[in-house]
Parts: C-alpha cells; sequence; structure tokens
C-alpha cells in the first residue's frame, strides 16, 4: 500500500503576485520533500512555473487572474493542478510544438510536454483547469 500523497497548495492574486511567487513557493516544497531528486525538481519547476507564467500571461482579465496551485508529491508520481478563474483557453494540449527558430512566444507548452508524462487542459464552471503530472525518475 502506498502512502498518500503531501499536499502543498499556493493561491495568486495577478497583480500585485507574479511568478516569482511560485518559485518562491516550490524552493519551501523542496526544503519540506527531500526525497524528490534533481532532475524532477528541475523537471517539474519548468513545468509549473511555465505553464504559471502563460496563464498570468494568456489569460489575464483586466482587473487580472486569480490563480490556485496544488502540488502533489506521491511515492510513485508528482502532480500539479493549476486553477484560475481567467479566460478560456483555446488550446490543443496534445497538438503543442516548438515554433521555428527565430519565433519569439509560443514555445511554452511545448516545454512543458517535454519534461512531463501528462499534459491536459479543461474549462469547469467558469475556471480553467491545467492538469500536469510526472512519473519519479
Amino acid at each position: 500500500m502506498t502512502a498518500p500523497a503531501a499536499e502543498h497548495m499556493l493561491a495568486l492574486a495577478c497583480p500585485p503576485d507574479d511568478v516569482t511567487a511560485v518559485h518562491e513557493f516550490l524552493a519551501g516544497v523542496w526544503e519540506h520533500e527531500p526525497t524528490v531528486s534533481a532532475e524532477d525538481r528541475m523537471a517539474l519547476e519548468l513545468a509549473i512555473v511555465e505553464l504559471t507564467s502563460n496563464v498570468i500571461e494568456h489569460g489575464s482579465r483586466p482587473s487580472g487572474i486569480s490563480c490556485e496551485l496544488r502540488l502533489e508529491i506521491g511515492d510513485e508520481r508528482f502532480q500539479a493542478l493549476l486553477s484560475d478563474d481567467g479566460v478560456a483557453a483555446t488550446v490543443d494540449t496534445e497538438a503543442a510544438g516548438l515554433p521555428d527558430d527565430l519565433a519569439e512566444s509560443g514555445r511554452g507548452l511545448a516545454l512543458v510536454r517535454m519534461v512531463v508524462d501528462d499534459l491536459r487542459y479543461e474549462r469547469v464552471a467558469d475556471r480553467n483547469r491545467w492538469t500536469v503530472r510526472r512519473d519519479r525518475h
């Protein structure tokens, strides 16, 4: 029987919060979760920071955006759920690919997909729900 996943939560209101709060949150998580390997830490940090940055940049309304991040640390996998009250995303997470070398944007979801095992998006009522899963390495 596996132990229940440890949960870590962060609430953001942007503005005034920004992606710096996510970096600080994750630094605190790693202090409390010493069994997470350096490889998994780097991959999760890239995925979560990139995803949160995209949500803040592309989903924000003129009044801002509120987000909730829940990170579950399990024995075999990690799962992050990012929920926000921004505008509905029009994105196909399965089709996210890298743009050409000269493009100035468009790499975010492709980078996330490169370092996780699963990336999902759904609109539930008036909220966006992004789910990232990564197996332990």
